[in-house]
């Protein structure tokens, strides 16, 4: 168990910044207070002793706001990064060098019983407010970017964004763990590419209709012109590609 905490240690000072010396880990780190305090009610939770684990786990989450079931496996040098509300249930494994932020959920999607929690294998990065639900595998060199849900088994060195969790392969690429700004935006890119392909159908409208103009051809329907104020080339969905109209 000391070789646990030490590597809990450890981790701390290779990936906080802000980490600056023993004592401040020790008081005002609360991922790694809650982890102290697991390794010891999983052990006591190893000896099937009643109750006695489940309270001090309680205690952890009332003193930390992390709550980690005692039955979690966590392996060695795993940071919890701030950790309000992370949650972890009770069939979760968490491999070495995992890094979880706040609002973290490990959570199950039913009442069954037996293996209902995740697993995380090593060096995957979950970021703030992910949840990550049922007996899925997350493969290693993994990273999941805020805010998604992942429901489904994530092959080794993928990126997960969004609801639910798409997975962008970027294998042989060396990635930092704390970038989360290098996170890729699936959603932006799908929507710019929809528009780029009705932009060209538009065009070719417009050609048809220049066509119909010059021969004569009569045509029993109305027309149907372009309206440039409904253009997608709008104000909203440029705010929310977050590019000028250059870039598009």
């Amino acid at each position: 168990m000391i070789k646990l905490i030490k590597s809990d240690f450890k981790i701390i000072k290779e990936r906080d910044p802000a980490a600056r010396g023993f004592l401040e880990i020790v008081l005002c780190y609360p991922g790694f207070q809650a982890l102290v305090l697991h390794r010891i009610s999983h052990k006591l939770w190893n000896y099937k002793l009643p109750l006695l684990p489940r309270v001090l786990s309680q205690l952890t989450r009332n003193i930390t706001g992390i709550e980690i079931h005692p039955g979690a496996k966590i392996g060695r040098g795993v940071f919890i990064d701030h950790g309000m509300g992370v949650v972890i249930g009770e069939t979760s494994e968490i491999g070495d060098r995992c890094l979880l932020y706040q609002g973290v959920t490990l959570g199950g999607t039913g009442k069954d019983s037996g293996k209902r929690h995740p697993t995380l294998q090593e060096n995957v990065v979950v970021g703030a407010g992910a949840k990550v639900l049922g007996a899925i595998k997350i493969g290693s060199n993994t990273r999941i970017g805020a805010g998604s849900v992942v429901v489904k088994n994530v092959e080794k060195n993928s990126t997960v964004v969004g609801i639910p969790g798409r997975v962008v392969h970027q294998s042989g690429v060396n990635i930092n763990p704390l970038a989360h700004s290098a996170l890729p935006d699936a959603e932006g890119s799908v929507i710019k590419n929809l528009m780029d392909r009705i932009d060209h159908l538009e065009n070719h409208i417009i050609g048809l209709q220049d066509l119909i103009e010059k021969t004569n051809i009569p045509i029993k329907k109305k027309q149907i012109l372009i309206n440039e104020s409904q253009s997608l080339r709008d104000k909203e969905i440029i705010d929310f590609l977050g590019t000028s109209e250059e870039d598009i």
